[in-house]
This record gives C-alpha cells, structure tokens and sequence, in this order.
C-alpha cells in the first residue's frame, strides 16, 4: 500500500523543480490548470453552492500525493482547509517550502495514508491526482483513502489507462519521443484501469460519478478534457450522507 522506493527517490530528484512552469513538470501545470477548474466546479455541484461567489467555505480537503502542491494551494486560497500527504521528503519540503513563501496556509504531511492519517480522520473532499499509479498496491491504496471520506463526501481520481494507446503516447510519445517528461515517469504494468479503480472504490462502500479523458497536447502544450479515456481520465466516487436518526425531527 505504500509508495514504491524507486518512486519516492525519483521524486526526490525532480522535486526542487515543482513550481517551475517551463521546467520538467511544465506538462503537470498545464494539465494541472485544467485539472484544478473541473475539482473546483465538481465540488460546487455536488455540495450545492457555486465557488466563483462563496470560495469552497472551509471544507476540508486531503491532497493525498499532493507532489509539490500545486493542487492544493489553489484550494487553500479559495477557503479550503487543505491537509497534504506525499510519501517523498523532497515533495513535502519543497511543497511546504512554497506555501510559506506565498504565506498560504496548507498542513503537509510526510509518509503513506496509514502513517499520516488518524484511524476516525475525516475529509469532505479526497483527491488521489496522478498518483495510484505510483503505490505498489492499488485496492489496499483506494479502500484507505476511501475510509476517509466523510458521509456525503467526494473522491477524486486521475491517472492513466492501462492501454496500447497509453503507452503509445504516454510513455513512447511523451518520455522518449518528445520528451516532455522524464524517462520513467510511467510504468506502464503499474497504470491503471477505470473498471479496476470502480471495483476498489465500490467495494470500499463509495457510489461511482462522473468519468472523463484528457487530451494533452505535447506540441503545443495544451490540455483539453474528452470523451475519450484510453490515455488519461478523472473519475469521481462520493459516500451518501449519513441516515438521519430515527428520533431526529425532520429537516426544515
């Protein structure tokens, strides 16, 4: 259920390069943009208010694999009260780092969901971004972050699909083609298929929502969403709300 060793030292490598746009994580940004409107318009939907107006009115929210946080900063500036958890120590200290420096308040957490999480800790919205495809055990992963997940709660997911188009153009096109991103950025056995995090996730007691691809564009570095989800895609779980209790007057 924890990060993979290889992983957490790549990371480590590429961390002090986070927040540079024209850098090794300039596709992460563009796709992050795009990423962090459907997050934002997804929790306005589901909760019923609209964010443009009244900001996310301090929810609290777990960034789990929060990279060097450009998740959720944005979030903390928009009201969220923002928890962090990334399993690389450079990760974590460039990602807190960068909150100080911009005087945003986010609590970053180093270690895996079973170190930084408390047994009964919970979270109104759970993000998992690019990240399942980075831990060693997939539905021991999805069902612990899931358990955080209060009543009425969401959880978010992206990653890639385990497919021939995948690695086609994630991984031939993008690593060692193009290369826009690092050379082993992705291993491709360790991607992850839409049905395999549905059965992770319903079986850990959420209800399966919207489900989208990504197209990203390495020429000229752009990010659209489509129907599409043999390469990249984002899916949505949320828990129903908690049974009122049978002696509770009814709601007015």
């Amino acid at each position: 259920m924890t990060a993979i060793a290889s992983e957490i030292e790549r990371f480590n490598r590429l961390s002090a390069t986070w927040w540079n746009s024209e850098g090794p994580m300039r596709p992460l940004h563009v796709v992050n943009a795009l990423r962090l409107g459907y997050v934002v318009e997804r929790i306005g939907q589901h909760f019923g208010f609209d964010p443009a107006t009244d900001g996310l009115r301090d929810l609290r929210v777990l960034d789990m694999g929060c990279g060097g946080g450009l998740m959720a900063e944005p979030l903390a500036r928009l009201g969220a009260r923002v928890v962090g958890v990334d399993a690389s120590p450079g990760n974590v200290a460039a990602a807190s780092l960068h909150a100080a420096q911009q005087g945003v308040a986010v609590e970053y957490r180093l270690g895996d969901p079973g170190q930084t999480l408390q047994a009964h800790e919970m979270f109104n919205v759970v993000l998992a971004l690019e990240v399942v495809e980075h831990v060693d055990d997939v539905p021991a992963f999805v069902h612990r972050v899931a358990r955080s997940v209060a009543p009425g709660g969401l959880l978010l997911v992206s990653t890639i699909n385990r497919t021939w188009k995948s690695y086609l153009f994630a991984i031939v096109g993008a690593e060692y083609v193009l290369r826009v991103l690092p050379r082993g950025t992705h291993r491709w056995r360790q991607l992850v298929r839409p049905s395999e995090l549905s059965a992770a996730a319903t079986g850990a007691g959420l209800q399966p929502g919207d489900l989208r691809g990504m197209r990203y564009n390495p020429i000229r570095h752009t990010a659209a969403w489509c129907r599409d989800t043999r390469v990249n895609y984002i899916t949505t779980f949320f828990r129903a709300p908690a049974a009122p209790e049978a002696d509770a007057p009814p709601a007015r």
